[in-house]
């Protein structure tokens, strides 16, 4: 992966963790053990730390990054979904930040709750554990569901169940010309979207 020190300091990866060779880590950046960072993720620690606690995932395109003196943290099992971008906000253990959405400085997210996709929190917001935050500005939608609680975390194992697939068989190769005969199919396991859950 491109990772680089500035005035000396290196990035820190546990070894049980997995970053794509495609990620970016700059500077004070550190993951913790099981972490998960996806293809073109960007973690620029030249201001402020960058942490991410044991288990959490930071996926494809999302961007981290935080002022002079601040922290940007994802604590253990926090899920930022692809395109997210976090700028020195801390996100509690268990929450998910959805698809694209921005979190802002000294913003954080609650113990549990979801931010969601496209949602904007504006600096200083501080989200309830357990809530449903959307739009733009975030407004805080309701209290969460136990079913809503408990798939959040299902998508969380999931990428970490990635991470450990990753490091035993992720690797870069040439494309083939044809569809083999009796093509396999990768052996992810099954989780159901939120919209199937509630249609149930």
């Amino acid at each position: 992966m491109p990772c680089y020190s500035i005035e000396g300091v290196i990035p820190v990866v546990d070894p049980t963790a997995y970053v794509h060779p495609t990620a970016v880590l700059i500077g004070d950046v550190i993951v913790g053990p099981g972490c998960y960072i996806g293809p073109t993720a960007c973690l620029r620690g030249d201001f402020g730390r960058i942490v991410l606690e044991a288990g959490a995932n930071v996926q494809d395109g999302c961007v981290l990054h935080g002022f002079p003196e601040q922290d940007t943290r994802v604590e253990e099992n926090g899920h930022i979904g692809h395109g997210a971008i976090l700028h020195s906000c801390i996100v509690r253990r268990d929450a998910l930040v959805g698809m694209n959405a921005v979190v802002m400085d000294e913003a954080e997210v609650g113990a549990q709750a979801i931010v969601a996709a496209c949602a904007f929190v504006p600096a200083g917001m501080k989200i309830p554990p357990r809530s449903l935050v959307a739009g733009v500005p975030a407004k805080v939608r309701r209290e969460l569901s136990e079913q809503e609680v408990a798939w959040k975390l299902d998508g969380t194992r999931t990428y970490q169940d990635l991470t450990r697939r990753s490091l035993a068989s992720l690797v870069e190769v040439a494309p083939l010309t044809a569809v083999e005969t009796d093509r396999p199919k990768v052996q992810a396991p099954h989780v159901e979207p939120l919209v199937a859950l509630k249609r149930q």
